[in-house]
């Protein structure tokens, strides 16, 4: 009964429908995030992350500018701390392949380019996950 070009015009609508009902009057942009409160695009800040990677996401987050990309620096942080994690033994295989993955793809971000002595340096979202 659907045409084919229905059913993805469906798709999309349930994909992103719940997106604008979690943001409410407060027009906040819509967040896609993939794990914990900081990975993905957008944050739920001030909550807490909820684990190392989450937190590493955090940081990162902390020195993108709102509208544009981050830096290398900013870019080359997560790369560091998303390894850290996968390479932790305390950390469960799950999260560690996840950050792994994470780490991969932050070594890929296109970047912005440092304003002169910055060096990636910026807003801070959250101290640190404690471990």
């Amino acid at each position: 009964m659907f045409k084919k070009s229905t059913i993805p015009a469906m798709v999309a609508l349930f994909l992103i429908g719940p997106a604008h009902a979690q943001t409410g009057l407060d027009r906040k942009a819509p967040t896609v995030l993939f794990h914990g409160n900081y990975c993905g695009p957008g944050n739920n800040a001030p909550a807490a992350p909820i684990d190392a990677l989450d937190a590493a996401c955090a940081r990162h987050d902390g020195c993108t500018p709102d509208s544009g990309l981050a830096t290398k620096a900013c870019n080359l942080g997560l790369q560091r701390d998303a390894e850290a994690v996968s390479r932790d033994p305390r950390e469960p295989e799950e999260l560690r392949t996840l950050a792994g993955l994470v780490s991969v793809g932050a070594s890929m971000m296109m970047s912005a380019r440092s304003p002169e002595g910055t060096h990636g340096a910026g807003r801070s979202l959250v101290a640190s996950y404690p471990h």
